[in-house]
């Protein structure tokens, strides 16, 4: 069975870092695309970036060269690395992952990022 555990949200100054954690179990990182996404106050949500067959990485316009997602394999879990940070990145940060064959697709609930002085 597939879980996300999403933790590591909080508040932060503008400029600063945070690290967002996906805790994930029953998932295969080779067979998935494991996703970060983010969802603010009366927006849809977007994708923030993206990781296939455990090494192929795709990034939101908004975020390139600021965010950077990778995989612990050690540790089951997929991490989100936010630098210089702005208030336009706040947000509930959720994770995704999905399956193309057979399709099957998965979310956390979600972690709320505020970037705010």
């Amino acid at each position: 069975q597939v879980q996300l555990v999403e933790s590591g949200g909080g508040l932060v100054q503008p400029g600063g870092s945070l690290r967002l954690s996906c805790a994930t179990s029953g998932i295969i990182f080779e067979r998935y695309t494991m996703g970060w996404y983010r969802q603010a106050p009366g927006k849809q949500r977007e994708l923030v970036a993206g990781i296939t067959g455990g090494d192929r990485t795709n990034y939101g316009d908004s975020v390139k060269g600021r965010f950077t997602i990778s995989i612990d394999k050690a540790k089951n879990m997929v991490i989100l690395q936010m630098n210089s940070l702005k208030p336009e990145d706040t947000a509930v940060y959720y994770c995704n992952a999905d399956l193309l064959f057979p399709k099957r697709n998965y979310w956390g609930k979600g972690t709320l990022v505020t970037v705010s002085s």
